[in-house]
C-alpha cells in the first residue's frame, strides 16, 4: 500500500488540493480526516464542498456530530470528536452507502463502524503555516484516485 503526501504552505493551497480532489469525487465516497486542533481539517472540507458546487458556508459540525450540504453531490460532513460511545450505532452506514461524500473528522473514533475502503487523510502542523497532508488509500478506488490525483 502506498501513502502519498503533499505539503501545503498556506492554508490557501490545503483548500485548493481539497477543491482538486474534490472534482474526482463519486457517490459513496468515504474520507476521514485525522489531525490536531487546529491542523486545516475544516479548511481541507471548505476546499472539498467548493469542489462539489456547494454554496454554503462549510464549519465544524462539532455540536451537531453530521452537516449536510447540496451540491454536484451531497457532502456529509461529520465531527464525531465528541462522541461518548464509540460502540453505539448512529446510523452512519446508512451515509457511507449513501449518494453523497462522507467526510469524517476524528475517524479514530468509530474505526469499526467505517467501511472497509476509504481515503485516510492525516494533517499534521510542520510550521505556522505549513502543513503536511498523508492520504492513504484503501481499495482499488481510491488507489486510482491517488494516483490520478498525484501523477
Amino acid at each position: 500500500m502506498v501513502n502519498y503526501e503533499l505539503v501545503t504552505n498556506t492554508p490557501e493551497e490545503t483548500f485548493h488540493f481539497s477543491n482538486r480532489l474534490a472534482e474526482r469525487l463519486q457517490p459513496g465516497d468515504v474520507l476521514t480526516l485525522e489531525g490536531d486542533l487546529g491542523a486545516g481539517k475544516t479548511t481541507f472540507t471548505k476546499g472539498l464542498a467548493k469542489g462539489l458546487g456547494i454554496t454554503r458556508t462549510v464549519n465544524s459540525p462539532t455540536f451537531t456530530i453530521i452537516k449536510e450540504y447540496q451540491g454536484r453531490l451531497p457532502l456529509y460532513h461529520m465531527d464525531v470528536y465528541r462522541l461518548e460511545n464509540s460502540e453505539e450505532d448512529l446510523g452512519f452506514d446508512e451515509y457511507f452507502d449513501g449518494e453523497g461524500v462522507t467526510v469524517v473528522e476524528w475517524a479514530h473514533l468509530i474505526k469499526e463502524q467505517l467501511p472497509k475502503n476509504r481515503l485516510i487523510i492525516s494533517i499534521k502542523h510542520i510550521g505556522d503555516t505549513m502543513r503536511k497532508i498523508t492520504v492513504q488509500p484503501l481499495g482499488e478506488r481510491y488507489e486510482q484516485l491517488c494516483e490520478e490525483l498525484f501523477s
